[in-house]
């Protein structure tokens, strides 16, 4: 009898425990507290139903469809609790009506090479979240997937850019050109004066930006409903 009372008061106990944890974890404030990672820098502020809506389907068949997932009966998993965020979520905040690169772009039948290597028709592809890094790619030659053929008439570097594809010089390509063309600079003339690929990819990271710090185009801080 005095074993089961315990029992029953250790359950209790573990309940109420877990409500308090759930209720801080779920509060307002917290989310960093069960968000998968570090935000990326500029997001730190953003809450997590900024950008992941609700899931559809109720609790219970957001269990049995990721049960079914499980068993081999259903091909993708189900969003639980809130979905995951897409380019829709992304392009409420930045939206930039010049972009060099904007993922819908990629969308066309020439850009097959391109989507089987990066899928740049989804922000996320490049730009993963709770990573704390700008850019989750790793390689910064990924340029190749697009421009292999090109050739400009008066080509204003000392080095063509023709004789760099032909070396192979996909890490120089960002030494010059902003990818989304959204800071305001002037190129290089020299390719002994672009940007240095190790400052590049520490810029992916987090370290502060080579390019221009005058901006076209500024992200909205609040995303749009």
């Amino acid at each position: 009898m005095a074993r089961r009372v315990r029992q029953n008061a250790g359950f209790l106990l573990g309940g109420v425990a877990g409500a308090l944890l759930l209720i801080v974890l779920l509060a307002e404030g917290r989310e960093a507290l069960h968000a998968r990672g570090p935000m990326t820098g500029g997001h730190e502020d953003i809450a997590c139903d900024a950008c992941h809506r609700p899931a559809p389907g109720s609790l219970r068949q957001q269990l049995q469809a990721n049960a079914r997932y499980a068993l081999g009966l259903r091909s993708s998993p189900a969003d639980f609790g809130l979905q995951r965020a897409d380019s829709a979520q992304c392009l409420a905040c930045h939206d930039f009506p010049e972009d060099r690169h904007p993922v819908f772009r990629f969308v066309e039948p020439r850009f097959r090479k391109a989507r089987e290597a990066l899928h740049p028709e989804s922000c996320i592809s490049c730009h993963l979240e709770h990573r704390g890094v700008r850019v989750s790619l790793e390689s910064i030659d990924f340029c190749e997937h697009c421009h292999e053929d090109t050739r400009l008439k008066k080509d204003p570097l000392d080095v063509s850019h023709e004789q760099l594809i032909e070396a192979g010089e996909w890490q120089s390509c960002l030494g010059c050109h902003d990818f989304h063309g959204n800071h305001v600079m002037t190129e290089s003339r020299k390719i002994g004066e672009v940007i240095a690929p190790g400052t590049i990819r520490a810029y992916f990271g987090t370290a502060s930006s080579p390019y221009s710090a005058q901006k076209r185009f500024e992200p909205r801080r609040e995303p749009t409903p």
